[in-house]
């Protein structure tokens, strides 16, 4: 017989449904000695009706109405004769079922009913507490994700365990693998010392041996309980032979491989793991080494990333310093070219001029190419832009006549042509004349002598969209191939056609132009084909303020 039952501190209620008004009337009078609020039915149409009205803590039933009672209501009594066939069925369906002879006492039917009130009242409670564990090792699982630190995805995982499961002594530690951090962390409840660790776990070798065996039969391994230790004045350090109350070992791994292992030790007087208790700690532990897995990872590409920033502060360093040495000797060098222009040195030789008019143009080709190279160095700290009102056509008319020389010398046309109007757009007029400059100048690089360069301008305005100041410049030079197109804008880069012509070039210049262009709110496009020639395009917002 079940162990003695207690009332409940408020009365449970009950539904008696019987068809002989003798058994149900000394049914009704047991259970109200035994402390429940009763109520009656007679027959199918009475059980339904009061099954309707409001709920019961147990239900009370002769077999001749079972067939009346719906799936999932109890808990239910079933009251039979022992010749009659027992539906177990029927029992299974009510989830919480028993049953009593007719013959029997009916303070015996009380005090099944009584059994079968405490039964649910335990399942309840069994729910509760399992639904608050599945929460509370939900919000580990969140705290491991929340992290990429090895240390503290350890440190969240024992807290959060030990404190979950009301644990004594909770330790973790993973074994030597390149996918995850060596990392290991100990938990122990308040006013204890450090557990001691159980002899299957004090050597590296049989705890890794263990932990994979575990993995790969995906099991756990309950420990035996042994005598408490870990308690004010007991062992101390982890380490030792025994193990505190009753302890399990859950092993932590990915794929077909062990990665760690986790030791969780329970006082002796809780109740055996249960099955749900082990499934939630298994699902954990997978968070667990996806955390430390990606953690692994992630790391690894930030000290990538750490490693690319010092390499590229390095070359910006190189850059500045290289830049600094060269602007010094060839800022002498323009200025004695302007003394002997000016005539400081005395009346020329014949063709002298001409010489003069080559050193300058290649001292000028040097000094963009060092602008360039500063440029880049400090892409990333340039500061603001300088905005104001530029004009546009102006601007261009001003770059083409600088580069015109170098047209000239290589016999090419340099043509330039504008719409009718006023364009201008907020920019900073030093960098877009740097824009223009590059780009015009590439097209003059790349284009073989007596070919043919365009520039030209206007306004575009599609639907929906701001009008723009779009600016070209087409050229008949040798194109770039299609599939390197798109790298055009990377920096240092050089089509593979150039490199093979001996075209002289850093590749920055396309590379600055973009950068510049983009930081304008504006858009910059290439359009080539092999021998033929390119296209490069420059859309500004046009400045629509009078």
């Amino acid at each position: 017989m079940e162990s003695s039952v207690t009332n409940a501190s408020s009365p449970n209620r009950a539904l008696v449904a019987d068809p002989d008004p003798v058994r149900h009337a000394e049914t009704v009078a047991a259970l109200a000695a035994a402390g429940f609020l009763v109520r009656s039915a007679h027959d199918a149409g009475s059980l339904a009706a009061a099954l309707e009205s409001e709920p019961s803590d147990v239900l009370v039933v002769d077999n001749d109405l079972r067939e009346f009672l719906p799936r999932n209501v109890g808990p239910v009594l079933l009251m039979l004769n022992p010749e009659e066939e027992l539906d177990v069925a029927a029992l299974e369906a009510w989830a919480i079922a028993d049953f009593a002879y007719r013959a029997q006492p009916p303070a015996f039917r009380a005090y099944r009913a009584l059994v079968l009130v405490a039964r649910a009242a335990e399942r309840t409670r069994r729910r509760s507490e399992a639904e608050s564990l599945r929460e509370s090792l939900r919000k580990v699982s969140a705290a491991i994700r929340s992290t990429i630190d090895p240390g503290r995805i350890a440190r969240h995982l024992v807290d959060g365990i030990g404190e979950a499961l009301g644990a004594e002594h909770v330790w973790f530690t993973t074994f030597p693998d390149t996918r995850v951090a060596q990392v290991s962390a100990e938990w122990n409840a308040p006013g204890l010392v450090p557990g001691v660790l159980p002899s299957e776990l004090t050597d590296d070798i049989a705890t890794f041996e263990l932990a994979e065996r575990l993995w790969a039969e995906a099991e756990v391994q309950p420990l035996p309980k042994r005598a408490p230790a870990g308690r004010p004045g007991g062992a101390g350090a982890l380490g030792g032979a025994g193990a505190p109350s009753a302890s399990v070992v859950v092993p932590v791994g990915e794929g077909d491989l062990v990665l760690g292992v986790i030791w969780i030790a329970r006082p002796d007087t809780a109740q055996e793991w249960t099955r749900a208790e082990i499934g939630l700690i298994q699902h954990v532990s997978g968070n667990l080494a996806y955390g430390l897995m990606q953690s692994h990872l992630i790391g690894a590409q930030q000290q990538v990333m750490y490693k690319l920033q010092e390499l590229d502060q390095a070359k910006t360093d190189f850059l500045t310093t290289v830049n600094h040495e060269l602007r010094t000797p060839l800022t002498s060098i323009t200025a004695y070219l302007d003394m002997i222009r000016s005539g400081a040195g005395g009346p020329l030789p014949a063709g002298v001029g001409r010489m003069v008019d080559v050193i300058s143009r290649n001292a000028e080709r040097l000094r963009r190419l060092i602008e360039d190279m500063l440029t880049v160095s400090h892409r990333d700290t340039s500061g603001d832009l300088q905005l104001s009102r530029v004009n546009v056509g102006t601007l261009l008319r001003l770059v083409v006549s600088t580069l015109q020389p170098l047209a000239d010398s290589r016999s090419l046309s340099l043509t330039v042509m504008h719409a009718p109007g006023t364009m201008t757009v907020q920019a900073d007029e030093a960098k877009l004349e740097q824009v223009f400059a590059n780009i015009i100048s590439n097209a003059i690089k790349f284009t073989p002598d007596g070919g043919h360069v365009a520039v030209s301008s206007g306004i575009a305005s599609d639907p929906g969209t701001v009008p723009s100041v779009v600016v070209r410049v087409e050229d008949t030079g040798v194109g770039i191939p299609e599939t390197e197109i798109d790298q055009v804008f990377t920096r240092f880069f050089r089509a593979s056609n150039a490199s093979t012509a001996a075209i002289p070039g850093s590749g920055l210049g396309l590379a600055i132009a973009h950068d510049i262009v983009e930081r304008h709110s504006g858009r910059l496009d290439v359009e080539s084909a092999l021998g033929v020639g390119t296209t490069v395009s420059v859309r500004l917002p046009l400045d629509t303020e009078s």
